[in-house]
């Protein structure tokens, strides 16, 4: 099948990005044709035609905009089985969407923001692309109920189809090639209890709930590892006031998780928002419990008590309590459960997935424009 998947161009720091790399890779090695629209940026990848999406600079309302102009007529150019897009453009035969719904993004913020024209334009496309799309693709089942809720899909149209993750990079076996150095690198003692937060986007993410909750803790040899891109300023300066700065490392972006998992005891991510997050399956697939938001797709995956503890993130001292539980009573049936948890998550399973949704195209076709 020659597919054409419109995606921005990923690297391989985030969980997004791998989670979209693993994708695209599994579709080329299950013998689809496989061509990727994307602006310039886009490292090449083995099997996977590439296909520019001309993008010059431009302020982010026009760019959003921009992306999904340019998409419709660079697709009319070629000819496809099918168009699968990853972004909110203007045709696509199959929608990912995988950033969720933008509408309830906005309303999950603690002081929701002016809907200015960035939002405007966003929330039309996000509109058009759920009310005119043959199939689309929610990545849990809170996003199906999601879209269902706010844009009335109908239910033969939307399929919820969860990321897969890489189950040899993220193994628990990490530890012991990893941990040891990862700790030293990152100024860990070799006895402390360490707790890992992993995002981009600090304030998306909960890193202010997971470091309140942090300072809860009574154990204080405890260590905090803090991972991903965002400006840390204000959190560096809430770790001081609460006390536990010198308890916190700040290791930025990073292209190696799997050293960090297996340098950690449990992960925390306390998000407002999170249409899936793929850290939950890295974390579950390294052997790591994981403290969920309820308000995460990725709690799906987390059995309460077995492999990693629900809670609202808005609670620090719920959040808190998560982390004592395990830092009490971890054992390893914990990591073993959750080692099993994310072992049916395979790119595998994922291509097959969408491959099903891929064969439901031919009726669905004749009622979209």
């Amino acid at each position: 099948m020659k597919l054409l998947i419109i995606a921005r161009p990923f690297a391989f720091h985030g969980g997004v990005e791998r989670a979209t790399a693993g994708l695209v890779a599994a579709l080329v090695e299950h013998g689809h044709d496989v061509h990727l629209l994307t602006p310039r940026g886009q490292a090449p990848m083995k099997g996977v035609t590439l296909h520019t999406l001309p993008l010059p600079p431009l302020p982010a309302a026009a760019r959003v905009l921009a992306i999904a102009m340019n998409a419709r007529i660079a697709t009319a150019r070629g000819s496809w089985d099918v168009i699968q897009s990853h972004e909110r453009t203007l045709r696509q035969d199959v929608y990912r969407a995988g950033e969720g719904c933008h509408r309830a993004y906005l309303a999950s913020e603690n002081r929701p923001r002016a809907r200015g024209l960035y939002h405007r334009i966003v929330l039309a496309l996000e509109r058009r692309v759920f009310v005119r799309t043959p199939q689309i693709v929610a990545i849990a089942d809170a996003g199906r109920r999601e879209i269902e809720l706010l844009y009335g899909v109908a239910t033969e149209r939307l399929t919820v189809v969860y990321n897969g993750v890489d189950l040899e990079r993220f193994h628990p076996r990490n530890r012991v090639t990893h941990r040891a150095a990862a700790r030293a690198e990152a100024g860990v003692p070799p006895g402390a209890w360490t707790v890992l937060f992993v995002g981009s986007g600090f304030e998306r993410k909960g890193l202010a709930t997971a470091i309140e909750a942090f300072a809860a803790l009574s154990d204080r040899e405890s260590r905090l590892l803090v991972v991903g891109k965002g400006d840390a300023r204000p959190y560096r300066a809430m770790a001081a006031r609460v006390g536990v700065g010198p308890r916190i490392a700040w290791l930025g972006a990073r292209p190696d998780p799997e050293r960090w998992y297996a340098a950690a005891d449990l992960v925390v991510l306390p998000s407002r928002y999170e249409p899936f997050g793929n850290v939950h399956l890295e974390a579950l697939a390294s052997g790591l419990p994981v403290v969920a938001s309820a308000r995460a797709g990725g709690a799906e995956v987390i059995a309460d008590g077995l492999n990693g503890a629900v809670v609202d993130p808005t609670d620090a001292s719920a959040v808190a309590a998560g982390l004592a539980r395990f830092r009490e009573g971890a054992t390893r049936d914990v990591g073993e459960a959750a080692r099993r948890s994310a072992e049916p998550f395979t790119y595998g399973a994922q291509v097959g997935a969408f491959q099903r949704v891929y064969e439901r195209l031919s009726p669905a076709r004749c009622d979209f424009p």
